[in-house]
């Protein structure tokens, strides 16, 4: 039916929207091109385990496996006892120091590594605790060579030798020696005997002095405390340490005497993994080449503060 305008109309569905009859059909949607998916990620190769053990590094070299763990972690883990030990280690400024802290930053350096320091430990034969149980990689820490310890550690050369001393306090010496001459007393030594529990020299006293009434105490500090108050005889540790008291209080030897053991050598070592011994070959070689050398003398006279 014509409506007055002369208009045709178109009835639309419901909910479409009316067309003229004679309106031009839609312009098709323009078509939105599909998103380019990214390149993935190309992760860098692993490293490689050859047929004869080695570790074939993602730049071509190849590693013996301890020396690919410590360059895939960019970090040489060196343990050092968590008591200071100048000139050896200690903390200075925030910074740890010494002799010791120099030799271990030269290994990383030659490993083109950086150096992190564990110092969890706070005993000697915690920190070769902390070595046989993979919590570090070397342990730097004035250790001395043992027999015991090498059943769960390795040792490098020494390097530094030192001499076993005894620090005896003059009145009680005496009064035990009953005018008997030093060496005499000391070969069949029978009275108290202070050491650092849990050191070496704890090892040391069993064999060396088997008739000694064998006295420990937390701290080297304790045992020189106990042998000025006369709680004990002698003390019992390296040349250093024994020469380095009488060095820092000259009055001291008015009251204290010391005695060298020059037939009994005390040996201070990096200590390795035992399952490592390329990385024991590699500290050895290091030591071998290295043109600093240490004695009691330099020692002596490094700086502590």
């Amino acid at each position: 039916m014509a409506c007055a305008t002369g208009l045709a109309l178109v009835v639309a569905s419901a909910g479409a929207p009316a067309l003229a009859a004679d309106a031009a059909p839609p312009a098709p949607a323009a078509r939105v091109p599909a998103a380019v998916p990214a390149p993935a990620a190309v992760s860098a190769p692993a490293p490689v385990l050859t047929s004869t053990g080695l570790v074939q590094m993602p730049d071509g070299r190849l590693l013996a496996p301890a020396f690919a763990r410590i360059v895939n972690r960019g970090e040489l883990v060196v343990a050092v006892l968590g008591v200071d030990q100048p000139p050896f280690f200690e903390q200075h400024d925030g910074e740890l120091v010494g002799l010791d802290i120099d030799l271990a930053k030269e290994l990383a350096h030659k490993l083109n590594v950086k150096v992190r320091f564990n110092r969890d430990a706070k005993t000697f034969d915690g920190v070769v605790g902390l070595l046989a149980k993979g919590q570090a990689d070397l342990a730097v820490s004035k250790l001395s060579r043992t027999l015991p310890r090498t059943e769960i550690i390795s040792f490098s050369e020494p390097y530094l030798r030192l001499n076993r001393a005894l620090l005896l306090n003059r009145v009680k010496f005496a009064q035990l020696a009953h005018g008997r001459p030093v060496p005499e007393v000391i070969r069949a030594y029978d009275g108290t005997l202070g050491v650092v529990e849990k050191s070496s020299y704890a090892e040391y006293a069993l064999s060396n002095f088997p008739h000694a009434k064998l006295m420990s105490y937390p701290t080297w500090e304790a045992v020189l405390k106990a042998l000025n108050d006369g709680d004990i005889t002698a003390a019992f540790r390296d040349e250093f340490e024994v020469k380095r008291v009488l060095k820092s209080d000259p009055t001291a030897s008015l009251r204290l005497r010391v005695v060298t053991l020059k037939d009994l050598e005390d040996t201070l070592a990096v200590a390795v993994n035992i399952t490592e011994p390329a990385l024991l070959a590699f500290v050895n070689q290091f030591l071998a080449d290295r043109a600093k050398r240490l004695d009691v003398a330099a020692v002596l006279q490094a700086p502590s503060y």
